[in-house]
């Protein structure tokens, strides 16, 4: 384990031992969370790497009936679609123990995000914050949740001052138009987790960290820079 200023790095040998390490941790904040307030709540994000963590966090015995998950961001797509980030939650982590828990999906069913904004700002105003955890990831181009490179509402949405919890957000590396939680809503959570797998995301995170070259423009900076909440780094080759 090392620090860095407000990142605590956590290194594994391989996949299942990281995504086993971090589903025992989110289990334990969860846990707490229930036992100090009577619900919990996780947010989490979507792609390839967070499968294996879903996997091993469905298993983990909690009352998952007083949890509620949603999504940090979500690609403007049903859920029938193979894209979609409501759907990988629902085929991974909502099962076994887990499938007791209740979804707060971000996709609206409306035909942009700009439209379906307003519905989905009251479903996460709705929630009983602060989040109990968050759980990030990030992609090679330095994005994390939907905070792209070039996106249309980067700025506002990185803005620390800032008062929208959700925008929409187009990006020429997002692919499909997003809605996407910002940055103050992120750091809304009693714990803060990135989760990231090789070698070159390890060298972009230590560049991003110290804001060394382009690095320094990566969207993820903003999450390791701040200072509200720490960011436990959960990283194998």
């Amino acid at each position: 384990m090392t620090t860095h200023l407000n990142v605590t790095t956590h290194s594994f040998t391989d996949g299942k031992a990281q995504a086993t390490a971090l589903a025992e941790r989110v289990a334990e904040r969860l846990r707490r969370g229930l036992a100090e307030r009577g619900h919990a709540v996780l947010a989490v994000s979507g792609g390839n790497t967070p499968k294996d963590f879903f996997d091993r966090l469905s298993h983990e015995q909690l009352d998952w009936a007083r949890v509620q998950v949603t999504l940090v961001d979500e690609r403007w797509v049903a859920d029938t679609d193979a894209r979609s980030n409501a759907r990988l939650v629902k085929s991974r982590l909502l099962q076994h123990a887990a499938a007791a828990a209740s979804f707060v999906p971000l996709y609206t069913g409306d035909a942009t995000p700009e439209a379906g904004l307003a519905s989905a700002e009251a479903r996460i105003g709705a929630l009983p914050l602060p989040f109990d955890a968050v759980v990030l990831g990030m992609g090679e181009d330095g994005h994390t949740a939907s905070f792209f490179p070039g996106g249309d509402h980067l700025a506002e949405a990185l803005d620390p001052h800032g008062t929208a919890r959700l925008l929409p957000m187009r990006a020429p590396g997002a692919g499909e138009p997003r809605i996407t939680l910002t940055l103050p809503a992120l750091l809304q959570t009693r714990a803060l987790y990135l989760l990231v797998s090789g070698e070159k995301k390890r060298d972009l995170l230590a560049d991003a960290r110290l804001g060394l070259g382009a690095a320094q423009d990566y969207p993820v900076r903003a999450v390791l820079t701040q200072q509200h909440v720490p960011v436990a780094v959960y990283w194998c080759p």
